[in-house]
């Protein structure tokens, strides 16, 4: 899953309302970030299997520290807890928390079973990626109602807040479509360093929310 994290993470700013959007995408792809750096440093590990699934080519084959239920919820707590030390809001903490952990279960669904539910333990995954019709509509359904729960709740400030916004949306689904399309990445290596640019978004995030503001009733 891809957009459908921004997704969930686009829906969020209604319930946190004073949390950037910048923040809540991090937290919302918390792990896929934590993922290519671990992968750089030869911590965890995925190989290029074409037809793993029908949907990616890519054998989630060891990230335990990243996507394992057992480390997803510390660094569930983890998250959390620094946003607490830092903005003193508990409300807040609790929904960057929950994000945190939304995205384990947001690939619960589509993954095959390799999710650990702890380093060594079993696995888990019901497999969406194995039915790319029912996969790519409920993703893009999750994305779609995340950007018109943010869309009701914030207006743009000025012109940047408008096209950054919707540069930003359209990047988001080109890029998705790319992942679908696209021929398998050259190796291993090369995903980890190319999924660093997951944290340009974050920072287009920031910027867009910084040009928006609140709606008033």
């Amino acid at each position: 899953m891809f957009i459908g994290h921004y997704g969930v993470g686009l829906a969020s700013k209604k319930a946190g309302k004073n949390i950037s959007l910048g923040t809540l995408f991090m937290a919302a792809q918390w792990l896929d970030l934590l993922w290519p750096i671990f992968l750089v440093l030869n911590i965890e590990h995925v190989t290029i299997h074409p037809g793993d699934t029908k949907m990616t080519p890519l054998n989630f084959d060891y990230y335990p520290f990243s996507h394992s239920l057992l480390f997803v919820i510390i660094w569930s707590v983890l998250f959390g807890f620094v946003y607490y030390f830092l903005r003193k809001n508990l409300k807040n903490s609790i929904i960057l928390a929950l994000l945190v952990l939304s995205h384990w279960v947001l690939d619960l669904f589509v993954h095959r079973p390799d999710l650990a539910l702890y380093p060594g333990g079993p696995f888990e995954g019901l497999g969406l990626w194995n039915y790319p019709v029912i996969e790519i509509i409920l993703e893009f359904l999750i994305y779609i109602a995340g950007i018109i729960l943010y869309i009701n709740v914030t207006k743009p400030k000025d012109k940047i807040g408008k096209y950054s916004f919707r540069g930003l949306i359209i990047l988001l689904a080109l890029f998705h479509v790319m992942n679908l399309t696209g021929p398998p990445p050259p190796n291993e290596k090369m995903i980890g360093y190319a999924s660093l640019s997951l944290w340009l978004i974050v920072l287009w995030a920031y910027w867009t929310d910084r040009h928006r503001e609140l709606k008033t009733k």
